[in-house]
């Protein structure tokens, strides 16, 4: 049987992940420290799997959960721009020097292949659009800075090490799970709450910027993808939608989904927040065999069904 290990398995994309392993009947280990993740994402399988809490710059306990695994799928990583300006040191911790430990212990016990989730931050402000990976890349942020680091020790690991590894750099992931709480939340279930509890939603900037946003349920196919294609290791892929929304059309279109007005308020744009992102993923497609298949307004109703579910019945829109 299949064994595989789940890094931040525990998280919003880490448990979509570990749900879709055990349904395919693998074997799957999660480590996770919980800083992020919660328990409860996995409640579902937690039965069916082995949990390990924990933090990937663990060596000791890394090395336990990785020995006698036949892969890795590394999404462990501090996600988030803002703290990585507050705290650079911290974030460089988790996502350079835990990538380099999950790296090592799959190069000991002889991983098939590590899967690492990377990020579109590492292209920046780049003008060129949609974002290819051949293209320079411009990372304006601590947080995009090691992403971006960890894609390079995958190439390393891969031509020099022994290790195959995969980067997919992640654009906007959204969908159930997705925690609001924080000053740091995504933007999608922040606006989602916000609405569902009839409060007014907040766009830092004119809200012409543009994201792509990609639904959950295909980011793990990109992952499970990137893990069996017959591919040269070192590689990275985008791993997004093809489709540049702004923040203007996604308040329009979760309002079409809710059938309510939203109540919208604008506030100065942040440092380190990029103003165009949108990915070109002919490669994933050609090589990966990837293809999305849930559109922006179809992920926002099943996210909306999944809060609607789990919201307290005062905060729920009818």
């Amino acid at each position: 049987m299949v064994c595989t290990v789940v890094t931040g398995g525990a998280g919003f994309i880490g448990s979509h992940l570990v749900a879709t392993l055990v349904e395919r009947g693998e074997t799957v280990r999660v480590i996770d420290d919980l800083s992020s993740g919660r328990e409860t994402n996995l409640r579902a399988v937690r039965d069916s799997i082995r949990f390990q809490r924990g933090s990937v710059c663990e060596a000791d306990l890394l090395d336990e959960v990785v020995k006698g695994a036949d892969y890795v799928f590394h999404l462990a990583a501090a996600a988030s721009v803002p703290f990585s300006l507050e705290d650079p040191l911290a974030v460089n911790a988790v996502n350079v020097e835990g990538t380099l430990r999950v790296l090592e212990a799959a190069r000991r016990h002889g991983v098939r292949r590590v899967v690492l989730a990377a990020s579109s931050a590492a292209y920046g402000d780049s003008e060129a659009l949609p974002s290819r990976e051949e293209q320079p890349t411009a990372p304006m942020s601590p947080y995009a800075v090691t992403k971006l680091v960890t894609e390079m020790y995958g190439r390393v690991y891969s031509r020099l090490m022994g290790v195959p590894v995969v980067a997919l750099r992640y654009f906007n992931v959204f969908g159930p799970r997705q925690s609001p709480g924080g000053p740091y939340a995504a933007v999608i279930p922040r606006f989602i709450t916000a609405a569902l509890a009839q409060r007014r939603l907040t766009i830092y900037g004119d809200g012409a910027q543009t994201r792509d946003f990609v639904f959950v349920e295909d980011v793990v196919r990109g992952n499970l993808s990137a893990r069996e294609a017959d591919l040269a290791p070192g590689e990275v892929y985008n791993i997004g939608s093809g489709r540049g929304t702004s923040l203007n059309e996604l308040t329009a279109t979760l309002a079409t989904v809710l059938g309510v007005p939203l109540d919208v308020r604008h506030a100065p744009a942040r440092a380190g927040d990029i103003l165009h992102s949108r990915a070109d993923i002919s490669r994933a497609r050609r090589e990966l065999g990837f293809a999305p298949v849930v559109d922006l307004e179809e992920g926002l109703r099943r996210t909306v069904e999944w809060w609607r579910a789990t919201a307290p019945p005062h905060s729920r829109i009818p």
